[in-house]
């Protein structure tokens, strides 16, 4: 492995070029061109339809998984791609954070069932460290997922680098119990990637009798006789996957390919959980331990792990608020930036501001206009209003660098995932922080919102809004 991939930088990075590589998608057995290009920081992960008309990006992101049917599926508006879980293992496996996955078909090619061709091309491609640090999800007490009925069960342990085992048992006499660990990623390109993917004949069999598999054969898949097969089944099927001949060893695999390493099975499955867990959008530091696991399993613990994450930055981050400090913008040149006046100005002034991230304070008195009836003799601070006064504070971020900044207004698109948490009352001093989630693109701003009184979560929520230019006509009362 060039030692330009190395987990040593704690820089985000990119690919240097871009690369292409082309091969069959599983199903149908089309011709797929997959295309690897360099990406921003914080960009992480999207896939591009450039096949569909408005070549939509579907992020890596758990939230969009829609299947986890013999591989992992992801959708977005109408856009979909399949298979992802071997790309994304290999661009985690390369220590890569930033880039953007160009494909003209809603399956990834299955090439030869690894991720050693993904891994291949990106080594040609070469590494670009980027000027922004790398961002981990730190594992810090023991998180874990079980499924009482397969079995099935993942857990995530502390530790200072990444490293997973996993264990799989089929109960079967062909393929037994089998273990596999990688103790560094560094060691995925020799270990792990050249592991193929593996099927019993009994699924084979129902796979290619509904007309599926079509781009599959004896190269890109172990193939396990999990019960006796007569010379004229082997020969049947050997037509079905266009092979003059095939037979059974001894060890229960189809004697078209020789095993890589004893437990290939296991280690595919290895290969299957980083890709799946790298959808919760960062690289863990942390220990994973999963006991039979499959991408359902492996898609349900990345959630809770997301959960996880989430709840880690938002602790990590809280903002420090020192009233002495001149502030970067004051109410006045807050509203030079908004268009908000009495009485929906919910933002004081502002403390911090940097690309990705903006910090503002809105005072909360009791002369507050609500508070006659939100609600008489017990006033609380409208949760609605906490949003707003959230939205407002990330118009700021999305406005602070137009040249006329005055003649833009942003209005809401979504509010998602929204959560309140504690009651704000006369008194409090509420400090509201947004942080980009996605780089603006197209006047699209995608932040996380957290509203803190003191150290304290009292709200937060995903917000989506765009950027649109002021006319004359327009009405600002629905503006962010």
């Amino acid at each position: 492995m060039p030692t330009e991939f190395c987990s040593a930088s704690m820089k985000q990075t990119t690919i240097r070029n871009a690369v292409s590589v082309k091969g069959v998608d599983l199903h149908t057995g089309k011709s797929v061109q997959l295309t690897f290009k360099p990406a921003p920081v914080n960009h992480g992960y999207r896939f591009q339809r450039i096949d569909l008309p408005e070549q939509p990006i579907i992020h890596a992101d758990v939230k969009l998984v829609i299947s986890t049917n013999r591989g992992t599926t992801l959708k977005s508006g109408d856009a979909q791609v399949s298979t992802v879980e071997h790309v994304l293992s290999a661009l985690t496996g390369m220590h890569l954070d930033n880039v953007l996955i160009e494909i003209d078909s809603p399956e990834m090619p299955i090439m030869d069932g690894t991720s050693m061709p993904f891994v291949s091309v990106l080594q040609q491609a070469g590494l670009e460290e980027q000027d922004a640090e790398r961002e981990y999800f730190v594992v810090t007490e023991p998180i874990s997922y079980k499924d009482e009925v397969t079995g099935t069960e993942l857990l995530a342990l502390p530790s200072d680098h990444f490293e997973a085992t996993v264990m799989i048992d089929f109960n079967s006499k062909v393929l037994g119990p089998q273990f596999a660990a990688l103790h560094d990623l560094d060691g995925y390109v020799k270990e792990i990637a050249p592991c193929r993917t593996f099927v019993f004949i009994h699924e084979l069999e129902k796979l290619l009798d509904m007309g599926l598999i079509k781009g599959g054969d004896f190269d890109n898949a172990i193939v396990i006789a999990d019960r006796m097969l007569e010379q004229d089944e082997l020969d049947a099927l050997a037509v079905k996957m266009g092979r003059p001949s095939v037979k059974v060893d001894s060890e229960g695999v189809l004697n078209t390919i020789k095993l890589h390493f004893q437990n290939e099975p296991a280690r595919h499955k290895l290969l299957d959980v980083i890709g799946d867990l790298s959808l919760i959008g960062r690289p863990i530091k942390g220990k994973i331990v999963a006991t039979k696991p499959g991408h359902t399993a492996n898609v349900e613990f990345a959630k809770i792990l997301k959960k996880h994450m989430v709840e880690q930055r938002r602790t990590a981050g809280v903002p420090k608020y020192d009233p002495d400090k001149e502030p970067i913008y004051d109410v006045n040149k807050v509203q030079n930036l908004l268009p908000h006046r009495f009485p929906f100005l919910l933002v004081d002034k502002v403390i911090e501001i940097s690309e990705n991230h903006v910090v503002g304070v809105k005072n909360i008195t009791n002369n507050e206009f609500y508070f006659q009836g939100h609600f008489p003799n017990n006033p609380i601070f409208p949760g609605v209003l906490q949003i707003e006064a959230l939205a407002q504070t990330g118009g700021i971020l999305a406005l602070h660098n137009v040249p006329d900044a005055g003649n833009w207004d942003t209005y809401f698109l979504k509010i998602e995932n929204t959560r309140f948490k504690a009651k704000v009352v006369p008194g409090d001093t509420l400090i509201l922080k947004m942080e980009l989630l996605e780089p603006i693109r197209r006047g699209i701003v995608h932040m996380q919102g957290t509203a803190y009184v003191g150290s304290k979560v009292v709200s937060e929520g995903e917000l989506t809004a765009q950027i649109v230019r002021r006319t004359k006509e327009a009405d600002s009362s629905d503006n962010c």
